[in-house]
């Protein structure tokens, strides 16, 4: 996801307590008294006590606009409580939502949406295609100030990039409401991922009339929002925590079994266990050190995840962070497994590529893009220090000092330091660790401030090109300095003289994936995150999903509790 440069950040929280944001949320609600397993006696109005879902999160909710959201926890409980065009449904397939069904021209360009007319908002308001035309107007609208919907929008919908720069009015988006159950969208070139997209946060439908009432307040509060899908949110102490209540106008609420779902924001790993053991929370994720304690336990789960890590490198920092070789040997020198196993220990798996395993397959064959495409980086420390050496002599230099970009908590800090131990067996290289907040390493990023860094991506849709378009000339998530026309023009065929030939587009992909890991090393692969978690054994049917909310609730329910 977008500055997924969760970065070390991340990769602390994975070990300390999933953090699924961008950003950070609220304090931990360390002095609340309230037991969450409680409700499941006292406050289900159906008498149904046994269809509640107690959880954690580790975050406040920053917002619930859709058009300003950019993190996973407002990405999650938008995607709890709204209906897009489609929903993620079972694996990751796109299946319908407010829109019954779609048809595409011939080219590619025109998408039309069939909506279904039986679907409300929570203030009993039709669902209308004219919500779908104004909040996609709002997202790229430069007053809005919204981060995701140019980026994910522009390029995409026709006219959207001008619009965000300012230079077209916003009625000349791509969007039109041919009458309330027809929307049609047309779009700047055949995007083969459209559908896939609709599902996500930044395209779900707003209540014009309710968002313009509302004002600053929208989306701020419980009384502040409005629901058109499976739940609603009916509480929101900020801080604490937040419940969930089923919609029982929502268009398919006879397929919703859960009556609500109480989430309680906790950001320690200990008191996660310990709410769990004690019964009043359904699910807990474990760091590093409960992992070995409950892997034989049967409630123990591992949640893989699409998301990778990788050293960032700045190529214009120094001339040996600009020598290939230099780069190919870091990528030889560092233990990914010994990282994965011992450090992380939580079901991650070294990361070889820039496209994850069980992500996307070949469209002809249907292999994993990641066994087609191999293991582009191997631990071979010898042939590291090898190529190291022929760097230093390229650069005409014995010994250099890299300043690396590291997070300030204190798993981050000891990840650092196993990297740094990993690099400095290169003879002559001293790796000087800077522990910064996240936000400021963000704005090192942004500025290309920075030599190395930990960084990470998970994907906004799926296809390769979440991960690889990243990586073209002056992309707005690039700042690594490289540039290579050759790379630029595989990614630019893939998505425009291929758009339409799925093998063809394919192919590019792994041939760009190659060039920019094997050939150029512009990355160093660390690892595909994974998380240990403990799931009461009665939790049914939680769809975990690859991109958007991590988790689906909608066909979830508890059995025996």
């Amino acid at each position: 996801m977008k500055k997924t440069n969760w970065l070390l950040l991340v990769l602390a929280l994975v070990l300390s307590m999933f953090l699924a944001a961008c950003s950070g949320g609220g304090d931990s609600s360390s002095s609340d008294d309230s037991n969450s397993g409680d409700d499941n006696s006292s406050s289900d109005a159906s008498g149904d006590s046994k269809q509640v879902l107690n959880i954690m999160d580790t975050a406040e909710i920053p917002t619930m606009d859709a058009s300003l959201a950019t993190d996973t926890v407002a990405f999650q409980w938008l995607g709890s409580t709204t209906d897009g065009l489609y929903r993620l449904g079972k694996d990751a397939k796109a299946e319908p939502g407010i829109a019954k069904s779609n048809d595409v021209s011939d080219d590619g360009l025109t998408w039309t949406f069939h909506l279904r007319d039986d679907a409300k908002w929570s203030n009993g308001d039709p669902v209308t295609a004219n919500d779908f035309v104004y909040a996609w107007q709002r997202a790229v609208n430069p007053d809005t100030g919204s981060e995701y919907g140019p980026y994910m929008m522009g390029g995409v919908i026709k006219n959207a990039e001008a619009i965000a720069n300012g230079d077209k009015p916003v009625d000349e988006l791509g969007v039109e409401a041919k009458d309330d159950t027809t929307f049609v969208v047309t779009l700047e070139k055949p995007i083969p991922y459209f559908k896939s997209l609709t599902t996500f946060g930044t395209f779900l439908p707003l209540n014009k009339k309710f968002v313009e009432e509302k004002g600053d307040k929208y989306a701020l509060e419980a009384d502040t929002l409005l629901s058109n899908g499976p739940f609603k949110i009916t509480e929101w102490n900020h801080g604490e925590g937040w419940t969930l209540e089923k919609n029982e106008d929502y268009w398919d609420a006879e397929n919703v079994k859960l009556k609500k779902i109480n989430v309680k924001v906790v950001k320690d790993t200990a008191t996660g266990v310990n709410l769990y053991e004690t019964g009043q929370v359904d699910r807990t994720n474990l760091s590093a050190e409960f992992v070995d304690q409950y892997r034989s336990s049967d409630d123990y789960k591992i949640k893989e995840e699409p998301t990778l890590f990788y050293l960032k490198i700045n190529q214009t920092a120094n001339d040996i962070l600009g020598n290939v070789k230099a780069r190919k040997a870091m990528q030889m020198v560092i233990d990914r497994k010994s990282m994965v196993d011992v450090i992380l220990n939580n079901g991650s798996i070294p990361a070889v590529g820039d496209v994850p395993k069980n992500f996307v397959k070949d469209p002809e064959s249907g292999d994993d893009f990641r066994d087609v495409n191999g293991d582009l980086v191997t631990y071979d420390v010898d042939k590291a220090k090898k190529l190291w050496n022929e760097a230093k002599k390229e650069v005409g230099k014995d010994s250099f000092e890299i300043e690396y970009l590291g997070g300030d908590t204190e798993t981050a800090k000891n990840m650092d330091a196993y990297i740094k131990d990993q690099l400095e067996q290169l003879d002559g290289l001293t790796i000087k660790v800077t522990s910064v907040p996240f936000k400021e390493r963000l704005k090192r990023d942004t500025a290309m401030d920075y030599q190395l860094q930990n960084s990470g991506w998970g994907p906004d849709y799926i296809d390769p090109n979440t991960f690889l378009n990243m990586w073209v000339t002056d992309g707005g998530n690039n700042m690594t300095g490289y540039s290579s026309e050759k790379y630029d023009n595989l990614i630019k065929q893939a998505n425009d003289e291929y758009a339409l030939e799925p093998e063809k587009r394919f192919q590019n992909f792994l041939k760009a994936e190659k060039m920019l890991i094997q050939d150029d090393a512009v990355l160093v692969p660390l690892y595909q995150r994974a998380l240990a978690q403990l799931w009461k054994p009665y939790v049914k049917d939680v769809q975990v999903n690859p991109m958007g909310a991590d988790y689906s609730y909608k066909y979830a329910y508890i059995e025996g509790k």
